[in-house]
């Protein structure tokens, strides 16, 4: 199985990092991307700008590195984004050459705009993805973009820049984080096996940018969501689709 948790700043991929754990864990491959590289964040302060974006590349790739994940930094720009075709188009692309099974990523009716707009062309792209001449489209005459290159580094990949990305046709499962007013139906993650990861991961952000939220107010959020499917500590979402799948019994 291919999971890709797509979000648009480092720290957002907290509230499913214990799943993504657990995927990696089992031998799936897992991907983290971030549509911008969160370099607005104000804990900053006046630091040059270069060298927020620089930090911010560190961040998730220790947060990959920790769980056993691929990663994949794009440049939307943050708190600039707008949901339109063309950022949809650069993550289609890297949906053609991950070829995920399930994604994960905000919810729709978040405050900030990124996350709003990641949720939206993080949906979008499944079906530019499916379509050759869509993601392999070249514009204005320029040649066509190379293929998003996963190794979590800045370099091209040899033969990239030339190779033509075969469409991904197959279901792709869309998970969102839970909202309230979402009209789809909500599951749960046992991540009892894998909140320690998930614990050091929220510990990592927390200690850099002095949040005031505890490891204590964190350990129960998740033995919260815990106490409700019936397992010592979990992870909710909402899954885009109008049913969930048959099961063979009831519980």
């Amino acid at each position: 199985m291919r999971i890709m948790a797509v979000f648009a700043h480092p720290d957002d991929e907290i509230g499913c990092i214990g799943t993504l754990a657990k995927h990696a864990a089992r031998g799936d491959e897992v991907l983290l991307v971030w549509t911008t590289l969160g370099e607005l964040a104000s804990q900053f302060g006046d630091t040059p700008h270069e060298e927020v974006r620089r930090v911010r590349r560190e961040h998730g790739a220790w947060v990959a590195g920790r769980i056993g994940a691929k990663y994949h930094f794009f440049d939307m720009g943050d708190s600039r984004m707008t949901g339109g075709r063309g950022e949809a188009l650069q993550l289609a692309r890297l949906y053609a050459h991950f070829r995920p099974n399930a994604v994960i990523t905000w919810s729709d009716d978040h405050p900030h705009p990124d996350h709003r707009m990641t949720a939206k062309i993080a949906f979008d792209a499944i079906t530019l993805a499916r379509i050759p001449k869509i993601i392999n489209e070249s514009g204005g005459g320029a040649a066509m973009p190379p293929a998003p290159n996963l190794s979590g580094d800045e370099a091209v990949e040899s033969g990239e820049d030339v190779a033509r990305l075969e469409a991904w046709r197959e279901p792709v499962r869309f998970y969102q984080y839970y909202a309230p007013a979402s009209p789809y139906p909500e599951m749960f993650v046992d991540t009892s096996d894998t909140f320690e990861a998930a614990e050091e991961v929220a510990g990592y952000y927390r200690d850099f940018y002095k949040w005031a939220w505890t490891a204590e107010q964190f350990r129960e959020g998740r033995a919260a969501l815990g106490r409700l499917a019936g397992v010592k500590y979990a992870e909710r979402f909402n899954l885009r689709a109008s049913h969930l799948r048959a099961r063979a019994y009831l519980d």
